[in-house]
Parts: C-alpha cells; structure tokens; sequence
C-alpha cells in the first residue's frame, strides 16, 4: 500500500460534520416563488437536493442591468459575475445559465458515478470539493444554494464511498495476506517435513506462481512473509540436495558391490555343482536386493549381466538334467522289468531259493542306478513288498524252530510230571495236605505248558 493509500482524504471530516444538519435552506430554494433564500447548505440528508435547470428560467437566478454586467441571486444578495456586450442581454443572461447547467450537469456525472460504483470515489471526492470552492467566484447564473447543497450531497456520499472503499481494501489486504501466510505455511510444512522431493518440489514452484498472482498486501507485511517463503525454499532445496548428495554415494557402494556380484555370478556359471551352486545364487540374489540401486546408468547394464551369468548356469544345468532324466527313464524301466520277475519268487516253494533269489534281486537293482524323483515313492514302495514277502516268511520258520521256546515247553512239561508224582507219593503216604499242595503246583504248571504250546504253535 502506498502512502497516498494510507494517508486521509482533505475534506472528508468536513463533509462527513456538514452532513448531521438538515439542508433545510437548500430544500427552502424550490418554492413556487422559484427564488432560493437559502444562505446555503452546510449538510444534506439521505437524498439528493434537486438542482432546478437555470436554463429553463435564467430570469428567475439572475439579470443584466443598463451596463451590461450580469448578476446572480445570491444568498446574501446579488453578486456580479461578468459583463455582456455581444447582444441582448437575454442571451447574455442565458449564456451565464447555460454555464451553470454545465456545472449542474458535471455534479450529476460525480453523483451517478459514485451510485454505480464506476468512479473513483477519492477523485470524486476531489472534484467536488473543487466544484464547492469555486462556487463563491463561479460566473454562473442558477441557484448557486441548491447546487452547493448538491455538491455538499456528493461530498458527503463521497467521503462514505472513500471510507467504505478503506474498509473493502483493508479487508481484501488482510484476506491477501492470510493467503500468502497460509502458502508460507504450507511451504515451511514441506520444507521442514516432506521426503516427496518431486511432488513437494512441484507444490513449491505452484505456490511461487500462486504467490505472484496475489497482489495488495502492504509492503512490511510482504516482505516479512516472503522472506518466510524464501527461507523455507532454501531449506527444502539443502535438504533435498544432501539427500540426493548421500543417495549417490549410496549408489556408487551399490555399484561397487553390484560388480562384486556380477564377477562371482560369472565365475560361478561354469559350475558341474548343481545343488551348491543353485545355493549360492539364491543367496547372490539376496545379497544383489540388499546392495541397493546403483546408478540408473550401470544398475540396468549390472542386472543384464547378473541374469546373464545365472541363466548360463541353469540352462547348463537344466541341459544336464534333461539328460539324467532321460537315463533315469531308462533305469526306471529296468526296475520295472526286475520287479515282474521278483513278483514271481514264492518264499512257499522253498524259503532258501527266495532268500538266494532276493538278494540277487536287489543287487541288480541297486546296479541299475537311480530313476524319475517322481517314480522313486512307487518302485521303491513295490519292492519292500517284495522284501517284506519274504522277511515274514524268514521269521515265521525261525519262530517255529525257535530253540528257546521249545525248551522252555520240555522245561513246563518236566515240571507238571514232577508235581504229579509228588502229589501221588504224598497221597499213598496218606499226607493230604502234602499231595494237595504238589495238586495245586501240578495244575498251575499244567496251565503254563499249555501257553508255550500255544505259542510255538501259532508262530
């Protein structure tokens, strides 16, 4: 805002004091008898004073003597206002009451302007206070009362149109500078907060161009805001500039490890270790994720050549593997043929050819070497039936011919005769206690004899 903004307007005061009297001289000036008595008005009321047109009636506001000078009817008597001599004295006289029509006319166009809000009301203000100065002197003829009350009107609406235009400016600044505090607080916000270095950049640059846009604040005010802004730029610009200055050298260690990397992954894509090797590239991938970004540049040249060296170990690999499977296939044939002809031994027929059978069986079939991963479960699970055949029937002959059992049956049997013929001897020598006692024995052996029996039957 400038100082001619800020400074008060000359004459406002006054026209704002001439207004809380009623112009009642100047309403007085339109009475049938067309004269205006008025000493003039010092203020005015809600509306405007009518102006009557001097031209209509210059008699009536004025007249030419004998001389030819002119005179208008003033509120404390006649006052000259000039001299006519180019003709009759009634143009003279119309002449005059044409320049106050002009004038009348100029405080109208101040009037209606202000009313539309087109016109400046500071310049408003100034012209019709130079029109009310220069009434005292003006070579017109009108009534000069009515207009002076009129302009005092202007005045007056003028001096609150300058006021009210104070207010909105001083309210349309104060909302300007709210705008630019909350732009600088938004960007303090990014500044001191935001690791989106693009997006907040970009909301950067837009509140600058959104700064530029708002106009009206006063200059202190400005400043101090836009040093705010400033500073806060400088300090998201340094942050972002050491977080890219520590990501480079970040990137650079990555590349450096990257390349580290790369090598071994090459070295290691000649390998015949399948199973090891594999390992160790999974863990080369870990390590390759753990090493960060390198330079856009390498990082994507780097990457080629890792996946380069690993996928020239796994088609080497998978060639190989394509390969034992084929012989794989092969030997899960050979197994299926060896075991037709297993199914066929027939431990009944004789339990020593089968064992003699069996092992020569599984010598082969180790000989044969390995199959399918996905055959291995069905093979292997037809020949322990096979195995399992032939092991029980093993275990069946042994468990009937176990030596421990039988003389533990010879050894029950003994024991039952020699209880009863302690219990026959007791009874002849008429003991009965005795021979019931070697009873009692007898029958409880005669029950555990009974059970080896059972079992070396049933083995």
């Amino acid at each position: 805002m400038t100082d001619q903004e800020t400074a008060p307007v000359d004459g406002v005061e006054q026209a704002t004091a001439e207004q809380e009297t009623p112009a009642a001289q100047a309403e007085a000036g339109q009475s049938d008898s067309g004269q205006s008595d008025s000493g003039g008005a010092d203020t005015v009321g809600t509306a405007a004073p009518v102006v009557p047109v001097a031209s209509d009636d210059p008699t009536r506001w004025g007249r030419v003597d004998e001389a030819g000078k002119v005179y208008v009817k003033a509120e404390d008597g006649e006052r000259e206002v000039g001299s006519w001599q180019a003709g009759e004295p009634a143009e003279g006289l119309a002449h005059f009451a044409r320049r106050f029509d002009d004038m009348r006319t100029e405080v109208e166009l101040l009037e209606a302007r202000l009313k539309s809000g087109a016109g400046d009301p500071k310049q408003a203000l100034t012209s019709a206070k130079h029109v009310r100065d220069g009434l005292a002197d003006a070579a017109v003829v009108g009534d000069l009362a009515a207009l002076r009350a009129r302009v005092d009107f202007v005045i007056a609406s003028a001096g609150k149109a300058v006021d009210k235009a104070k207010v909105a400016r001083d309210a349309a600044r104060a909302e300007m500078a709210a705008r630019k505090q909350a732009l600088v607080e938004e960007a303090e916000t990014l500044a001191n907060e935001s690791t989106q270095w693009k997006s907040a950049g970009d909301r950067l640059r837009a509140i600058l161009d959104e700064w530029k846009t708002i106009r009206g604040v006063d200059r202190k005010t400005d400043e101090q805001l836009w040093r705010r802004f400033s500073k806060a730029r400088d300090a998201f610009n340094r942050r972002r500039g050491a977080h890219f200055a520590d990501l480079d050298r970040q990137r650079a260690t990555a590349k450096t490890r990257k390349q580290e990397l790369v090598a071994e992954a090459e070295e290691l894509a000649g390998s015949d270790d399948w199973g090891v090797t594999a390992g160790r590239y999974k863990d080369l991938m870990v390590e390759w994720k753990a090493a960060g970004r390198a330079p856009k540049e390498s990082d994507d040249a780097l990457w080629q050549a890792f996946r380069a060296a690993q996928d020239k170990f796994f088609a080497r690999r998978s060639a190989a593997f394509d390969e034992r499977d084929a012989e794989f296939g092969t030997n899960a044939k050979l197994k299926e043929e060896l075991l037709a002809e297993a199914e066929g031994i027939d431990p009944a027929a004789g339990l020593e050819a089968a064992r003699n059978a069996l092992y020569k069986l599984q010598e082969r079939w180790d000989q044969i070497g390995k199959v399918p991963r996905e055959r291995v479960r069905e093979l292997e699970g037809r020949l322990r039936a096979i195995e399992e055949r032939v092991r029980g029937a093993v275990d069946a002959q042994w468990r009937r011919t176990d030596p421990e059992a039988e003389a533990r049956v010879a050894q029950f049997r003994e024991r039952v005769t020699q209880f009863e013929a302690q219990a026959a001897k007791a009874r002849s020598a008429g003991d009965k206690r005795r021979a019931e006692q070697a009873e009692a024995q007898a029958a409880q052996w005669r029950e555990w004899l009974a059970a080896a029996e059972q079992a070396v039957a049933t083995r």
